[in-house]
C-alpha cells in the first residue's frame, strides 16, 4: 500500500512539472512581439553609428507599417552575423550579409535570400582596388611586396573577388603581400590608404565618397588601379524555417519603404540602398560559378 501511494505522488509530480513546462511554452511571447522582437543584424559596411542610425530609422518605420517589433544591430565582424542566424535558437532573424557571406549562409542552410538592394540603379555592383597616388602601384602586379587592406576576409569586394583578380595576376596574396589588414569596413580601408597605414587596399566602387566630408582632396589622394567584375548587391535574408507569414509581410513592408522619399533616405544612410528587388538564391548562381572557377574551395576561400 506504501509502495502504491510513492508510485501516485510520484505521477503527480510529474505530471505537474510536465503540466508547468507546458504552460511556460505557451506563455513563451511570440516574435516579433515587444517581449521577444525580430531581431535584424547588419554587417559593418560603412561607419557603424552611421549604419545603426539608418537601421534603426528603416525598423522603426517597419514596426510603424506592420506592429511588430524589431530589435538591430550592427555586428563587428561578417561571421557572427551567420553564427547569429546558426545559432538555437536565432539570434538574429534577419539579416543583411554581403554577397559571400550570403553564399556561406545559404550553403549551411541558415539562410534564405528575400531581397536585393539598388545602388545606382542596378542590383549589382563593383569592387575597387586602390593605392596611395605616390605608392607607385599602378597594376595588381605592383602589390608584390606591399601592404593592403582588407574590409573583413568575407566581404565579397573588399576582398574575396579583389583576392581572385590578384591570383590571376600572378600575386599570391598568402605569400606576396607585406602585411594583410582587416580594417572592419569600406570607409576604414580607403582612410587606411589616405593616410598611409598601408600601400593600397579593396572596396567598393567608389566608397571614397564616403569620407569626403572628413578627407575633401581623398578622390586625388587615393586612386583606383583594377576594377572587379560585376558582384550581386548586398540585400535582406530571413532564417530557413522562418514564418512564411512573418516573413511576407516584412518584405511587403520594405518594399513599400524602399517606394517613399523618408525610406530612400535611410536606406541611403545605412547602406546606399536607393531602391530594393524581390530576388530568391539564383540570383547569386553566376556568383557561384565565378567562385568555382577559381579553383578554390569556400574553405580556402574562408580564410
Amino acid at each position: 500500500m506504501k509502495t502504491k501511494r510513492v508510485l501516485l505522488l510520484s505521477l503527480a509530480a510529474l505530471l505537474l512539472i510536465t503540466g508547468l513546462m507546458i504552460s511556460c511554452k505557451k506563455k513563451a511571447a511570440e516574435l516579433g512581439t515587444e517581449e521577444n522582437p525580430i531581431v535584424w543584424a547588419f554587417v559593418p559596411s560603412g561607419e557603424m553609428e552611421r549604419v545603426a542610425a539608418g537601421a534603426q530609422s528603416v525598423a522603426d518605420m517597419l514596426h510603424d507599417k506592420t506592429g511588430l517589433f524589431f530589435s538591430t544591430n550592427v555586428a563587428t565582424e561578417y561571421a557572427g552575423v551567420i553564427e547569429a542566424m546558426a545559432s538555437d535558437p536565432p539570434e538574429a532573424h534577419m539579416a543583411s550579409l554581403a554577397t559571400f557571406a550570403y553564399i556561406l549562409a545559404a550553403d549551411r542552410g541558415i539562410a534564405e535570400a528575400a531581397l536585393v538592394s539598388v545602388r545606382y540603379g542596378t542590383p549589382t555592383y563593383n569592387g575597387q582596388l586602390i593605392a596611395g597616388v605616390d605608392s607607385g602601384i599602378s597594376k595588381v602586379a605592383d602589390l608584390k611586396g606591399r601592404t593592403f587592406a582588407r574590409v573583413d576576409p568575407l566581404s565579397a569586394s573588399g576582398w574575396i573577388i579583389p583576392m581572385l583578380t590578384m591570383r590571376a595576376a600572378g600575386v599570391n596574396p598568402d605569400t606576396d603581400l607585406k602585411e594583410l589588414v582587416d580594417a572592419g569596413s569600406h570607409d576604414a580601408v580607403v582612410a587606411a590608404v589616405y593616410n598611409g597605414d598601408v600601400d593600397a587596399g579593396a572596396c567598393y566602387v567608389d566608397a571614397r565618397t564616403r569620407i569626403e566630408k572628413d578627407y575633401p582632396d581623398v578622390m586625388e589622394k587615393v586612386v583606383v588601379f583594377e576594377v572587379t567584375i560585376d558582384i550581386p548587391n548586398d540585400g535582406v535574408q530571413f532564417i530557413t524555417g522562418m514564418d512564411p507569414e512573418l516573413r511576407d509581410k516584412i518584405v511587403k513592408a520594405l518594399l513599400d519603404i524602399a517606394a517613399t522619399d523618408e525610406g530612400v533616405a535611410a536606406l541611403k544612410t545605412a547602406y546606399q540602398w536607393t531602391a530594393l528587388e524581390e530576388h530568391d538564391d539564383t540570383f547569386y548562381d553566376i556568383f557561384r560559378q565565378v567562385l568555382q572557377a577559381s579553383g578554390l574551395s569556400i574553405e580556402e576561400l574562408n580564410k
